[in-house]
C-alpha cells in the first residue's frame, strides 16, 4: 500500500469524503434536512434516477448517516432521517452554503447583512409557502424547548439575527465583532416594545440566533424580553430553510432576517434584507394581522 493510502486512511477529510463526497449524496442530505424524508418526495426535489437515488440512500443507511423508519405496512414504505452522527453533517452543509453564498454566489465579500438582491434573497423569498418541519425544537431561553411555529398563535413572526452582545462584559474584551450585533439588541427592543400589539391580537414572536442558550437568556433577562429566543447552535432551522449566513470570527451567524408564519406551519411572507428596523417590525405586524 502506498504511503499516501496509508495518510488517507488516517485522515479524517479522506475518510469523510468517501461517505458523503458524491454530488448526489450532499444534495441527498440536503432535501432530508429540509424535511423532504420520503422517497417519491427526494426524487421530485433531486430530479434525479430512482436508480441513484436508491442507491445513496442505501450507501447513507449503511454508513449509519441515515435511519430508515416505516411509516406504512401495506405496502410497507419508509422514511429516511438523520441519524445522530447524521446530523453532526448538518453543520458541513451550512459551510458549504455559506461558502458558495461568499465565493460562488457573491463577490467574496464577508458582511452581515445582503449587499444586493442576489441568490440569498432569492432563496429566502422562495421560502414563500414552504412548510417548517413539525418534528423541529429548539432550546429557548424559558428552558423549553419550542416548535418555532406557536401552535395556539394566530401567526408566528420568526426574526432571525446575527448575535447580541453579551451583557456585562465590555466590547473589546468580548471577542470578535459580529456585524450589526449592535442592531440585534435594537431589533429585540423594537419587537419588546411593539409586544402589547402583538400578543392582543393573538401573534407570538420568537427570536432566533446561533448563540448558545446561556447567551441568549442572560441577554434576554437584561432585556426584559417578553417572548422567547431560540437557539439554533446545533444549525437545525438553519439548514432547513437554508437561511443566509456568514461567519464571525469561528463562529456560522444568521443574517438578519423576518419571516411571518401561518398556524399550519407554512410560511406566508419572508422580509430579507432587513435594512430599516423599526419599519421591519411594523411591517411584520401587519402582514401577521392580515392571517385570518
Amino acid at each position: 500500500m502506498s504511503p499516501r493510502r496509508v495518510a488517507d486512511d488516517a485522515c479524517g477529510i479522506a475518510q469523510a469524503a468517501a461517505v458523503v463526497g458524491d454530488w448526489w449524496s450532499l444534495l441527498v442530505l440536503r432535501e432530508i434536512a429540509r424535511g423532504h424524508v420520503r422517497f417519491d418526495r427526494l426524487a421530485d426535489e433531486l430530479a434525479v434516477s430512482r436508480k441513484v437515488l436508491a442507491d445513496r440512500l442505501r450507501t447513507l443507511t449503511d454508513h449509519h448517516v441515515l435511519e430508515r423508519r416505516r411509516y406504512q405496512d401495506r405496502p410497507p414504505r419508509y422514511e429516511y432521517v438523520l441519524t445522530e452522527q447524521g446530523r453532526g453533517l448538518v453543520p458541513v452543509l451550512v459551510s458549504l452554503q455559506d461558502w458558495a453564498d461568499r465565493w460562488l454566489l457573491g463577490d467574496g465579500t464577508l458582511t452581515g447583512g445582503a449587499l444586493d438582491e442576489g441568490a440569498e434573497a432569492r432563496r429566502v423569498a422562495a421560502l414563500v409557502g414552504e412548510p417548517v418541519p413539525a418534528d423541529l425544537r429548539l432550546p429557548g431561553t424559558d428552558g423549553e424547548e419550542h416548535h418555532p411555529v406557536a401552535a395556539d398563535a394566530r401567526a408566528t413572526v420568526l426574526f432571525a439575527y446575527p448575535a447580541t452582545g453579551i451583557p456585562g462584559i465590555p466590547a473589546d474584551l468580548s471577542g470578535p465583532q459580529v456585524p450589526g450585533s449592535a442592531g440585534c439588541t435594537l431589533e429585540n427592543r423594537q419587537f419588546r416594545a411593539a409586544w402589547p400589539r402583538f400578543r392582543a391580537t393573538g401573534i407570538a414572536v420568537h427570536g432566533v440566533s446561533t448563540q448558545s442558550v446561556p447567551e441568549q437568556a442572560a441577554f434576554a433577562q437584561a432585556e426584559e424580553l417578553p417572548f422567547p429566543l431560540l437557539s439554533d447552535d446545533r444549525l437545525q432551522l438553519t439548514a432547513t430553510l437554508r437561511l443566509p449566513t456568514f461567519r464571525a470570527g469561528q463562529n456560522l451567524r444568521i443574517k438578519r432576517l423576518i419571516l411571518v408564519i401561518g398556524p399550519d406551519r407554512v410560511v406566508r411572507h419572508a422580509r430579507f434584507p432587513i435594512s430599516d428596523i423599526p419599519a421591519a417590525v411594523s411591517d411584520a405586524l401587519a402582514l401577521a394581522e392580515a392571517i385570518g
